[in-house]
């Protein structure tokens, strides 16, 4: 019984990436399948590559082009545009056996995967500071901010995760006296250049709030709750500054 088109198609991406698949020998044993099969693996290794420069500077070429490869042959691209490969590559290393040693290259990973929806993200105008400035106390009290989709920011809760990607990213010694506690971080593309800014927990809790379209004032409560230390008028400030918010609108 000959197979459905969709059926083929399952087949035929099956043998590309497993070459022990036995299913379309007619096809697998031509010697110009060998050659496509090459070029799709190598395509899918280059955009992981491409995709993730601070964990290969990490952890060397010769390194990343094996997990890649075994990354790759397991979870094939689902996009042709492949600046989007990779979504599972973060998770791909926190279980991968050879990098048990290094339990931050996941989250490493994590980073540079927020690198890429920063800078792929739909352009959105910022906020009207003019705007801002002129709102009274219970009118900036009522206000909700909303981050712009090119704004992402991740908080890790037990590793310097920040600090390890900004200085492999930047090519930057690593500081000798590395304090092992839990790091925030934002990135933000605005005029077409990704940043990349350091943030505390409660910088992240405002910026969730924020997200979930809370009130300023709320959002700026549920922020010292999880820091009371927490400088609001500095934050906001800073956030504004890198062009973390698209819209104001009254709750």
């Amino acid at each position: 019984m000959q197979p459905s088109l969709t059926d083929f198609q399952d087949l035929f991406v099956e043998a590309l990436y497993n070459p022990e698949a036995d299913s379309l020998t007619l096809l697998t044993d031509q010697p110009g399948f060998s050659v496509y099969r090459n070029t799709v693996m190598k395509g899918a290794v280059d955009a992981l590559q491409a995709n993730f420069p601070t964990v290969e500077r990490l952890v060397g070429s010769e390194w990343f082009l094996a997990a890649a490869a075994i990354h790759a042959r397991h979870a094939p691209p689902v996009d042709a545009r492949l600046v989007y490969h990779g979504s599972g590559f973060p998770a791909f290393l926190d279980r991968f056996e050879h990098a048990q040693q290094m339990p931050y290259l996941g989250n490493v990973a994590r980073l540079d995967l927020l690198w890429n929806q920063c800078h792929t993200a739909h352009e959105e105008p910022g906020v009207d500071v003019n705007r801002l400035a002129s709102l009274a106390p219970e009118e900036l009290a009522t206000l909700v901010l909303k981050p712009r989709r090119a704004a992402q920011w991740l908080w890790f809760a037990e590793q310097p995760v920040f600090t390890i990607w900004r200085h492999n990213r930047e090519q930057i010694p690593m500081p000798e006296d590395l304090a092992w506690h839990g790091e925030g971080a934002l990135l933000v593309r605005s005029g077409g250049v990704v940043t990349w800014h350091a943030l505390t927990v409660g910088e992240c809790a405002f910026l969730d709030a924020c997200k979930a379209g809370a009130p300023l004032e709320h959002a700026a409560k549920q922020a010292t709750e999880v820091e009371p230390s927490l400088d609001m008028l500095d934050l906001l400030t800073r956030l504004v500054g890198a062009d973390a918010f698209t819209t104001t609108e009254p709750a």
